[in-house]
């Protein structure tokens, strides 16, 4: 899989995108102003990490549907504002609980929701437990991955609303690996970032 990867410049994207742990799964990095530039159909994912400002993604929600109805694959990363960028997607914020690990038999409630999908042959439910920040209500015949305690999805591929792919997640595990805190952030990426280049059609 060719992956063009949205640069949006801050310095956690510069570690994440940039620095020689992950920087090899990406064949080209563009600000999100430059995206009118890039042929997109050269790449097979478009890939936008946590914390991009959606103000830079919305004036180009016509080219990414454009380039998902032509069978491509968008990964739309946490703390982005999917919705105003992506069609099909319908989110509803929570308050985080950034320290929930220091109470007592504390659990924030993800699970797996789909554990025989082949991306889990790379990550656990360790690896995607850091924080909540919001979760999801997939449209009908979405494969959700991983849910809340109440069932709602945190991260979910659709591949009914266009004829491509959309990987849709509230995690922010750019961010929190570009930062140097939440280890599992990082074993999130080091799973996922693979998958996608090696596995993901498979």
């Amino acid at each position: 899989m060719t992956i063009l990867a949205v640069h949006a410049g801050a310095a956690y994207h510069c570690e994440a995108l940039e620095a020689p742990r992950y920087a090899r799964f990406f064949d080209r990095l563009v600000r999100p102003e430059e995206l009118d530039s890039v042929v997109l159909s050269d790449f097979d994912v478009v890939l936008i990490p946590c914390r991009t400002p959606a103000s830079r993604m919305a004036p180009h929600r016509q080219r990414l549907v454009a380039f998902l109805d032509a069978g491509g694959c968008v990964v739309a990363m946490g703390e982005t504002e999917q919705e105003r960028w992506l069609p099909g997607v319908c989110f509803t914020p929570c308050p985080t609980n950034w320290w929930w690990w220091l109470e007592p038999g504390a659990s924030l409630g993800l699970t797996i929701a789909a554990p025989d999908h082949h991306l889990f042959e790379r990550i656990g439910p360790n690896d995607v437990t850091w924080h909540l920040h919001g979760a999801f209500d997939p449209p009908r015949g979405a494969c959700s991955l991983v849910e809340d305690a109440g069932g709602r999805s945190v991260l979910y591929i659709d591949k009914v609303t266009t004829r491509g792919r959309m990987i849709v997640t509230s995690l922010d595990p750019f961010y929190h690996h570009g930062s140097h805190f939440m280890p599992a952030a990082t074993r999130f990426l080091d799973g996922f970032l693979p998958w996608l280049k090696e596995e993901f059609c498979r």
